[in-house]
């Protein structure tokens, strides 16, 4: 192999190196933009949520609620399984 032959081996080859360096540093540029895009998303999301939870006011008052139904039925449930024994109970 001449002095020539090699030189153009190794240049060959670097420029190889270099073009498989700049294509996987594009794919980590494309991988990073695509991260911080869905992290985006997922903020914005999570923003909405906060905001839908906040403005909620009635959330309280209906548990409030249901919590007095509940208290009904379970009266009704009591009395009735009262009358269905005939009182012994």
């Amino acid at each position: 192999m001449t002095d020539t032959e090699y030189w153009t081996l190794v240049l060959v080859l670097g420029l190889v190196v270099i073009v498989a360096v700049v294509a996987l540093l594009s794919l980590l540029v494309y991988f990073v933009k695509l991260i911080d895009n869905r992290v985006a998303e997922v903020r914005y999301t999570l923003e909405s949520v906060a905001e839908n939870t906040e403005h909620a006011t009635l959330v309280p008052q209906t548990a409030e609620r249901v919590d007095a139904v509940l208290a009904e039925g379970l009266r009704h449930h009591l009395f009735l399984g009262r009358v269905a024994s005939g009182g012994k109970s």
